[in-house]
């Protein structure tokens, strides 16, 4: 258990202290100088040091301790600001075990890069007062629809075991141009790669290590509505396969090619994917679960056809007025979701 709480929602980071054989560090403040000087500066670090913010399971450290190999310590970093995300995180079931959320277009599921406090994860520990709430998995941020979230740490492992292995059934929605040229349904298996740093991943020749099923549900105006069923989770797996296709989803910023980064603030144009179904049996209690997504996709307003969600009440990523959850899901009503 970390000595220190959580500020809005985000864990405090925890480092060790390394093995020091040719005796660097006479001191702990040492170490931590040398460490984090170069990211936040020298001055930084002795403020904090100063004010008790690096902490040990006995209580502050001042930097003046002599170095002890090993010793954990927890800090919290300074949060540059964020630009908040103006949708709301949808619970679509809660239990003693899960949170099924629908996490809305452009919010990050967990604390990464600059994104830290406006995250899925931040807002449901704050919302719900879940503190220990943890991601089983990791949707991106531009996709919007179904995360699921374990309330108890202990059991966070079985659940991602689950994602790992390939249990869960995972259905998206996507909106992409219509060509009546492209037969479908089909599978496409491809080659993915993604390289750290860069932006956009890439197939390339050799052995497939991605699979996904691509199924038109209907058409109109030059763009289709389409269900995609990825059978492995490679990053941009999906974006990459429907843009193969000849298909580059609705709003998508990388793919055909990378665009500018949207002005701070600028929510207008959705990446066009949902995560609609999760469907699994849940390795805990034993059951059977499905949760559906109640959020839609703004380039698709209207009626849904037959072997989609019936209504529709706003513009952008927003659930129907009312509806229920399959039984599967032990019956709890939809949360209000974006708009």
């Amino acid at each position: 258990m970390a000595p220190l709480p959580q500020r809005d929602g985000v864990d405090p980071v925890r480092v060790r202290l390394p093995a020091d054989p040719e005796g660097r560090w006479a001191t702990v403040g040492d170490h931590l100088l040398d460490r984090f000087a170069g990211a936040i500066g020298a001055e930084r670090v002795r403020a904090l040091l100063a004010d008790g913010r690096f902490v040990a399971v006995e209580g502050p450290v001042l930097g003046d301790e002599p170095y002890r190999a090993g010793l954990y310590l927890w800090f919290h970093r300074d949060f540059a600001p964020e630009e908040p995300v103006p949708f709301p995180v949808g619970v679509v079931y809660r239990d003693a075990h899960l949170v099924v959320a629908d996490k809305p277009h452009f919010l990050a599921t967990m604390p990464r890069g600059r994104h830290i406090t406006e995250t899925a994860v931040a807002r449901l520990r704050r919302e719900l007062d879940l503190p220990q709430l943890q991601p089983a998995h990791r949707l991106d941020r531009m996709t919007a629809g179904l995360v699921l979230f374990v309330v108890r740490p202990w059991e966070r492992g079985a659940y991602q075991t689950l994602f790992r292995d390939r249990l869960v059934r995972k259905e998206y929605e996507a909106v992409a141009p219509y060509d009546p040229g492209i037969d479908l349904p089909r599978t496409v298996r491809s080659r993915i790669v993604k390289e750290r740093g860069v932006l956009a991943a890439r197939e390339e020749p050799g052995e497939p290590n991605s699979e996904s099923r691509i199924e038109l549900l209907e058409h109109r105006g030059g763009l289709g509505r389409y269900r995609l069923l990825p059978a492995t989770g490679r990053t941009h797996q999906l974006r990459v396969h429907m843009n193969s296709l000849g298909l580059p989803l609705v709003n998508d910023p990388v793919y055909p090619v990378a665009e500018p980064d949207a002005a701070p603030g600028d929510f207008s144009r959705p990446l066009q994917l949902l995560a609609r179904v999760l469907e699994f049996t849940d390795p805990v209690t034993g059951e059977p679960r499905r949760f559906e997504s109640g959020l839609r996709l703004s380039a698709w307003p209207g009626q849904y056809g037959l072997s989609g969600p019936s209504r529709s009440t706003r513009p952008g990523a927003g659930p129907p007025r009312r509806s229920w959850w399959s039984r599967r899901g032990r019956c709890a009503p939809r949360s209000p979701g974006p708009g």
